[in-house]
């Protein structure tokens, strides 16, 4: 595929989830998700199964670990973080609600500066990047080409 057919794919793939109701540790389009449910349905309309299963996990798992497991899941399977400045649709994206705490949130670029996410108590929907999310970006990651 040429560069920019993979993230175009991610993207539709994804926007296919919008609507999904907010489900704490769902992944399935239509039923539920949360937002690792996303990515996670996500990478199973690309790639097929997912590269691993998460454990179980409660809402406040990020606040009482404290360990970057999700940016480190994302390194694992989709490479090295890029610079936000390098940022374009299909790009996986990890937030930090704040210094200090490990990134718990994550969604997908989406084009004209949005990004598709679980949003909690509510559904899958397409928002825009303002400033506000963007400053809470902890990692980009880009998905593995699809050949």
């Amino acid at each position: 595929m040429n560069e920019g057919a993979t993230g175009d794919r991610v993207v539709a793939v994804a926007r296919g989830f919008i609507g999904t109701p907010y489900r704490h540790q769902g992944s399935l389009k239509g039923v539920g998700c949360d937002c690792l449910g996303l990515i996670r349905g996500v990478w199973r309309e690309l790639y097929g199964a997912e590269p691993e299963a998460p454990a179980p996990y409660a809402p406040d798992w990020a606040e009482r670990a404290g360990e970057e497991r999700l940016l480190a899941a994302a390194a694992r399977h989709c490479g090295t973080a890029l610079p936000v400045s390098t940022l374009r649709p299909g790009d996986l994206l990890i937030f930090r609600w704040r210094t200090g705490v490990a990134a718990k949130h994550a969604g997908i670029a989406a084009p004209d500066g949005r990004f598709i996410h679980a949003y909690e108590q509510g559904a899958v929907i397409e928002s825009p990047l303002v400033p506000c999310w963007r400053r809470r970006i902890a990692g980009v990651f880009r998905f593995p080409e699809i050949f």
